[in-house]
């Protein structure tokens, strides 16, 4: 295999995630004053979507884990790349709030069979030589998702109406389908980057293959899972309402798209280069890092200052990039990859159902409160606890964790 190879299938990966992370989250936000004004749903009704994507997610990511280990990544990718498209479609149709939550359960399928999970995994088996650096590429995807749905929703609106761009979008996941197809493959033997390196050296290749039931009793594990829940739980929460609070302090439907795409912007650069980083430092400080860039930012944005709001995207997506490209990193270069997908599987599932909360609880404050200012403040809240988790962050031996992962290989 040419020595290209793996790093078309990290593109390849950022492809996929940009398409089933970018059309099932934030592409569908953009569409959320249509919806509002033509249904008359409250905030909290239509959220409610979201935490039933992002929970039933979560519960199918360790079943789905179990596929990944078995099947590879290519077969459940293709499946849930054609689902995304059916269902696209099927929300050009909908007519109560009941469909909307029938048309998410679908979601939450697509994002466990073609989603972050499946990206890492494929990306993981490529490299054993700069996989900081690979995974970081392949979740620029869901950053670029971020960037670039919202803002072709908001032009494709005036001319096509709502029902219409959601029937043109679906020919997103089905041209991302034949991509998948042509292209996604397993490696070799010695044919990941880095494998031979990693034959040559004894130490190398004595790296990490901790089992699934040995990993959850560690330390590094559940902090890692606290992280994770305290972080998703609070990017989901801004993400989801950004757009709705960007409305609220009077800026356009063209700004406010902006505003996810700057965020999304500074969230790819993050994953970029915090993910080269870790193939130099010590990734548990990398992540710490992120943790505090995006702690900055959620201080900033629960001032619900207009003036500020641009300086608070910049940092809170900065710090949420690298950091998403951490856990990813940590949990495979702790653990290995022979249980890597129920490993990551069970911390999906337990991130994805906070965040689904998180959204939908983040409603309810709003509804109740009539601004965003007690749901930013527990954010901040919550990026504190995922600092103090942090610093248990361990290797399997027991150590903490800041040796390079090229070398836990």
């Amino acid at each position: 295999m040419k020595n290209y190879y793996p790093w078309l299938m990290a593109l390849l990966a950022m492809l996929m995630l940009l398409v089933s992370n970018g059309l099932t989250i934030p592409a569908v936000t953009a569409f959320d004053t249509t919806l509002l004004d033509e249904f008359g749903w409250s905030r909290a009704e239509l959220k409610f979507r979201d935490l039933v994507t992002l929970l039933l997610a979560g519960l199918l990511a360790p079943i789905i884990g179990i596929f990944i280990d078995r099947l590879g990544p290519r077969r459940l990718a293709s499946v849930g790349l054609l689902l995304l498209a059916a269902l696209y479609f099927a929300y050009s149709k909908i007519a109560s709030i009941q469909h909307v939550y029938l048309i998410h359960v679908g979601f939450a399928a697509v994002l466990a069979a073609s989603g972050l999970n499946v990206a890492v995994i494929m990306v993981s088996q490529w490299f054993v030589a700069k996989r900081g650096t690979a995974i970081g590429i392949a979740l620029l995807g869901t950053s670029l998702g971020g960037m670039v749905f919202p803002k072709l929703v908001v032009a494709l609106l005036p001319s096509l109406g709502w029902r219409e761009s959601f029937v043109w979008l679906a020919f997103v996941p089905l041209a991302m389908f034949a991509v998948v197809l042509l292209l996604a493959r397993a490696p070799g033997p010695n044919q990941a980057l880095g494998a031979d390196q990693r034959a040559a050296d004894p130490k190398a290749a004595a790296g990490p293959n901790v089992g699934y039931a040995a990993a959850v009793r560690t330390r590094t594990f559940w902090a890692l899972a606290v992280i994770a829940m305290t972080t998703y739980y609070s990017l989901m929460s801004v993400m989801s309402h950004l757009f709705l609070h960007m409305r609220d302090m009077q800026f356009d439907l063209a700004t406010a798209g902006q505003a996810m795409a700057v965020m999304f912007g500074l969230g790819m650069v993050g994953k970029f280069i915090f993910g080269m980083l870790a193939d130099y430092f010590s990734p548990s400080f990398v992540l710490r890092t992120n943790i505090v860039i995006m702690s900055a930012g959620a201080l900033l944005l629960a001032t619900l200052k207009p003036g500020l709001i641009w300086y608070a995207l910049v940092l809170f997506g900065l710090g949420w990039g690298g950091m998403y490209t951490m856990i990813q990193l940590l949990a495979v270069s702790s653990f290995g990859l022979s249980s890597a997908g129920k490993i990551l599987g069970t911390i999906t599932m337990l991130d994805a159902a906070t965040a689904g909360l998180g959204i939908w609880f983040t409603a309810l404050l709003f509804d109740r409160f009539g601004n965003y200012q007690v749901a930013f403040n527990m954010i901040c809240g919550l990026m504190l606890l995922a600092l103090i988790a942090s610093t248990q962050i361990r290797s399997p031996r027991g150590q903490t964790l800041t040796t390079q992962p090229v070398a836990a290989g």
